[in-house]
C-alpha cells in the first residue's frame, strides 16, 4: 500500500472533498467511518477528524478514541473534529451566539508554527459552524483567530495535534490548499508520489496476482468508468475478460454501434447483445419512473445473467464501482433518503455466485479520467457526459414506445451535436433532451399541427451533486429549436429548462 492519510468521517458533506483535496496533493487517502476505524499500520502517517452536523454537546454524538492514534500519527481536527478534540481535553465548546457562517479572515497567524507556515495575515477562511470552542486548556495553545472567533485554530503543547474552525477543503477559504500540504506533506511527511502512472502500474500487478488465469465477465455501457475499470482489468487478463455490452433500446442514436466498434478498436474482447425488443415488452405500459428504472434493471439484469452463462467457468465480474459509490454504501449517519432507485445498475443475481473485482474502488470521478488518459483511452469517452443507466427511458415522461425512442435520439443527437460544433459541449457538465408527455398546437405549412413537446437541459457543476442550469447564447438555442422542429418529425414545440439543482435534479425522473 501507498503512504496514505486517514480521514474519519463523522457527517460532514464535506468530508469527500477533503479527501479530493488530499489527493491533488498526489498523496493517497482513505475515508472511514468514525465508528470503523482500520487498525493502523506503518503506511498511515496521519489522520484527519472531519466536519459534523452534530454537536459535541449532544448525548449520542459522534465520538472517538483519540489515545488510538494522537501519540503515534500527526491529528488534525476540522471543524467538529477541533471542537471534539478541544472538549475531550477539557476545553469549553458553546452554542455561538449567532451562526458563524461564510466568509472570515484570519487576523492572528503564528507563522512559527508548522500548520501555518506560509499561511498570509488577513486570508480569507471558510467558516460552518452552529458550536464554537469558547476555552481551551492549558495544553493547548491558540495558533490563529479572526475577528468572531477567538480560536480559529490550535495546537497541542508537545504533540503533533492539531485543530482548525475553519474548512481548508473549499475553495472559498483561499491557502486551504497550502494549509493541508503543511499538514499532510510536512508535518505527516507524506511523499508526494501517489500518481496515475503508479496507480495503473501497482492496479495492474494486484490484478494479475489476484485473477491468475480466471476468466472475467464485465458489462459495458460506453461511459467512463466501465472503460477505465475494463483496460486496466484487460492489461491484466487479456482475453480472460470477456465484456458484454446490452443495447437496450434506449441508448442515444447510434451509440451501440458506434460505442461497439470504438470497444473493439481497443482491443477488447466484447460482445454487443441487440435486447430492444425485450426491454420495451417489460416497460409497456408503464408510466410511474420508479417502476420503469426497475423493470429497466431487472431487465438488463435477467440479459447479463443469460448471457454470462453462455460463458463457461467464470469466476469473477467486473464493475467500474468508484470510490463515491463506495463511502455512501457505509453511510456514518445511516443510508440517505432515496430520490430515485437504480442509477446505474448495480444488482447482481445471487445464483451467479460470482466474485467482485472492482479496480476503480479508490478513485474520484476526476481521477478515474486522469487514469484514462494515462492508459490512451480516445477522449471523446473520457470527456463524455454523464448518461443515466436507464438512458432515455427517464428522459421520456410516461410510457416507452419504440416511436418515442426514435423521437428523442433525434432530437438529442441534433442537440448534443450542435453542441460539440459551437464548441459548447466542455463547457457543460451534463446534457440532453426530455420528451414532454404533453402534445402542443402549432402551424407547419399553413396547417395545424399537433405534435410533441421536447424540453433541453444542459448543466454546469463539478461533481453533479449541486448543478447551474447552462447559460447557453440565445442564438445557439434558437439555431437548435428550429433545427429540431424543422427535421425531427412529431415535435413542433421545444422549450429550455432553466431550474437550477436544488431543488430540481439534473434529470426529470
Amino acid at each position: 500500500m501507498p503512504q496514505q492519510i486517514l480521514i474519519l468521517d463523522f457527517g460532514s458533506q464535506y468530508t469527500q472533498l477533503i479527501a479530493r483535496r488530499v489527493r491533488e496533493l498526489n498523496v493517497y487517502c482513505e475515508i472511514h467511518p468514525f465508528n470503523k476505524i482500520p487498525a493502523l499500520s506503518a503506511d498511515i502517517k496521519g489522520v484527519i477528524l472531519s466536519g459534523s452536523p452534530c454537536s459535541v454537546r449532544d448525548q449520542g454524538s459522534p465520538d472517538v478514541d483519540l489515545s488510538l492514534f494522537e501519540d503515534k500519527i500527526p491529528v488534525l481536527g476540522v471543524c467538529y473534529g477541533a471542537q471534539l478534540i478541544a472538549h475531550k481535553k477539557g476545553g469549553t465548546v458553546m452554542a455561538s451566539t449567532s451562526r458563524e457562517y461564510g466568509r472570515a479572515k484570519l487576523t492572528k497567524v503564528d507563522h512559527h508554527n508548522e500548520l501555518l507556515k506560509e499561511i498570509s495575515l488577513d486570508t480569507q477562511v471558510w467558516m460552518s459552524h452552529a458550536d464554537t470552542i469558547k476555552a481551551v486548556p492549558d495544553s493547548f495553545e491558540i495558533i490563529s483567530s479572526t475577528p468572531s472567533v477567538d480560536v480559529a485554530a490550535y495546537r497541542v503543547k508537545g504533540k503533533q495535534v492539531y485543530g482548525i474552525q475553519f474548512h481548508p477543503e473549499v475553495t472559498h477559504t483561499l491557502q486551504g490548499k497550502e494549509l493541508l500540504r503543511n499538514f499532510v506533506v510536512h508535518i505527516c511527511g507524506c511523499a508526494q508520489d501517489w500518481t496515475a502512472d503508479q496507480f495503473v502500474e501497482s492496479t495492474v500487478a494486484n490484478l494479475k496476482q489476484k485473477l491468475g488465469n480466471d476468466k472475467v465477465v464485465m458489462a459495458l455501457s460506453g461511459g467512463v468508468d466501465s472503460t477505465v475499470a475494463a483496460i486496466l482489468v484487460h492489461k491484466a487478463i487479456g482475453k480472460n475478460l470477456h465484456c458484454i455490452f446490452v443495447d437496450n433500446g434506449l441508448l442515444r442514436k447510434n451509440e451501440f454501434e458506434q460505442v461497439l466498434d470504438s470497444y473493439k478498436h481497443m482491443g477488447l474482447n466484447i460482445k454487443g447483445v441487440d435486447a430492444k425488443d425485450k426491454f420495451y415488452t417489460a416497460l409497456n405500459g408503464h408510466t410511474d419512473p420508479e417502476v420503469k428504472r426497475k423493470a429497466i434493471g431487472k431487465t438488463f439484469i435477467d440479459v447479463f445473467d443469460e448471457e454470462s452463462h453462455l460463458l463457461t467457468d467464470v469466476k469473477w465480474l467486473g464493475q467500474g464501482t468508484i470510490y463515491p459509490d463506495v463511502i455512501e454504501s457505509v453511510s456514518v449517519m445511516g443510508p440517505s433518503v432515496t430520490i430515485k432507485s437504480h442509477h446505474n445498475v448495480g444488482g447482481l443475481p445471487a445464483k451467479m455466485k460470482l466474485k467482485v473485482v472492482e479496480p476503480l474502488n479508490t478513485l474520484f470521478k476526476d481521477e478515474v479520467r486522469v487514469v484514462g488518459k494515462t492508459l490512451g483511452i480516445d477522449p471523446l469517452i473520457l470527456g463524455r457526459h454523464p448518461f443515466p443507466g436507464p438512458g432515455l427511458g427517464i428522459r421520456i415522461l410516461g410510457d416507452i414506445t419504440a416511436e418515442k425512442v426514435r423521437i428523442l435520439q433525434e432530437v438529442d443527437s441534433i442537440f448534443i451535436s450542435s453542441l460539440r460544433n459551437a464548441g459548447l459541449y466542455d463547457k457543460v457538465w451534463q446534457a440532453g433532451a426530455i420528451l414532454l408527455p404533453v402534445q402542443s398546437v402549432g402551424v407547419m405549412g399553413d396547417e395545424r399541427t399537433y405534435e410533441q413537446v421536447v424540453s433541453l437541459r444542459a448543466v454546469t457543476s463539478t461533481d453533479g451533486m449541486t448543478a447551474d442550469w447552462a447559460h447557453l447564447p440565445y442564438e445557439f438555442l434558437a439555431n437548435v429549436s428550429s433545427d429540431i422542429i424543422n427535421k425531427v418529425k412529431g415535435v413542433n414545440r421545444v422549450v429550455y429548462d432553466i431550474s437550477s439543482k436544488p431543488p430540481a435534479t439534473i434529470e426529470w425522473e
